[in-house]
């Protein structure tokens, strides 16, 4: 029986496809794996217990990978769930931007008891005109699973669209249309385009790197959008190049005290993902990997341990080791088990850290499992099966 703790709420839709030898326990120090949300897991004492933690969403930032990586919790996220959830509001704020759909929206309330409001609208609407996407430039910083899906959405809408991503995949490269260009300088998109949006992981690289410098390359009148992380941008120095006239609009998901009321600035309270579809993809994807994990041993989407897949174990036995990624540390493994016959075998890495599984024709004796543990550089052995 494995059992399970929501620190959010988590659909149904994912959490019904739990089978009868799963248990949802209320405490974590009860469970063998956590599926979280939003919540704050840093800090956070983790029972020993524990194996892997779901991320029902993309970001991470509200977990302490290294801390989990040492204690051989595998940390899993869901690329693309709502990829589409929230490149259909990166395209709402594209539009809020071009066109002031919202001033004019708040016109039409503040004048709702005017019995002229038909006249009155024809004489104001020039007071909302905007511009159409058509024929615009668009620069998207980040081309995966949402930046993909904004790219060829642009396209199809007929904006010109420059894409730029050093860590494009093969994979990914495939999902672009074929009329996207496909920059090797982001100074290009900086200086060509009408629109900027950006997709990218927040990490040390990516922080703040819209900033002065990048503002000061960009053209006039630029529209930034940011519907990935707040602290992806100087948002101070945005709000510097909106009152120089640099910067038209400014259009984020991220309220905060800096941005909230300011003018130019278009926000919503952090709404990407907040679609029933969104959620239950999310909470569908989470379980999946949660499953996969706990009842093979096979790793999909982590972030903080290597993928590893060996299907469904049809021998007698399998074993799953976190360790570090250290010489030798295979080798170690096979000379432990020179006694039992390996029938299958998978090793793969991940900066630090490394994951192995082990298919045996025979259940792992004790007091080779024990030997195993004590090996410097592993942080969890479990048998799968």
């Amino acid at each position: 029986m494995f059992q399970y703790c929501c620190l959010n709420k988590i659909s149904d839709t994912g959490l019904k496809l739990f089978s009868g030898q799963y248990l949802q326990v209320p405490e974590t120090k009860d469970a063998d794996a956590l599926l979280v949300r939003s919540a704050n897991l840093h800090g956070i004492v983790f029972p020993e217990r524990l194996q892997a933690i779901a991320r029902a969403g993309a970001g991470v930032n509200n977990i302490p990978l290294e801390e989990c990586a040492k204690q051989g919790i595998v940390v899993f996220n869901t690329p693309g769930a709502n990829a589409n959830g929230v490149k259909e509001l990166v395209f709402a704020g594209l539009l809020m931007a071009a066109r002031d759909i919202l001033g004019g929206a708040a016109w039409v309330q503040a004048h709702a008891g005017d019995e002229q409001i038909t006249q009155l609208a024809e004489k104001e609407k020039k007071s909302f005109a905007g511009c159409e996407l058509r024929g615009k430039k668009l620069g998207i910083i980040g081309l995966g699973a949402i930046g993909a899906q904004v790219a060829n959405t642009a396209v199809n809408v007929g904006m010109e669209v420059y894409g730029y991503d050093p860590f494009l995949s093969i994979d990914g490269a495939w999902n672009l249309s074929s009329s996207i260009r496909h920059i090797s300088d982001v100074n290009t998109i900086y200086r060509e385009c009408d629109f900027i949006t950006i997709h990218v992981p927040l990490l040390e690289s990516t922080k703040e790197m819209i900033n002065e410098d990048a503002i000061s390359v960009m053209k006039p009148g630029v529209v930034l959008l940011n519907f990935a992380r707040d602290l992806l941008v100087d948002e101070k120095a945005v709000l510097r190049a909106i009152g120089e006239g640099r910067v038209r609009r400014y259009v984020s998901d991220f309220p905060n005290p800096v941005t909230a009321g300011q003018s130019g600035v278009i926000v919503t309270p952090h709404l990407g993902a907040s679609t029933a579809e969104s959620e239950e993809n999310c909470a569908v994807m989470a379980v999946k990997e949660l499953q996969n994990f706990l009842e093979n041993g096979n790793i999909r989407n982590s972030v903080n341990y290597p993928s590893c897949d060996m299907g469904v174990c049809t021998s007698e036995s399998r074993v799953a080791i976190c360790h570090k990624n250290v010489k030798k540390m295979l080798s170690r493994f096979t000379e432990l088990l020179q006694e039992t016959n390996i029938v299958n075998l998978s090793n793969s890495s991940k900066g630090e850290y490394a994951y192995t599984l082990l298919d045996l024709d025979a259940r792992i004796p004790e007091h080779i499992l024990e030997e195993i543990t004590r090996t410097e550089g592993v942080f969890r052995v479990r048998v799968v099966k």
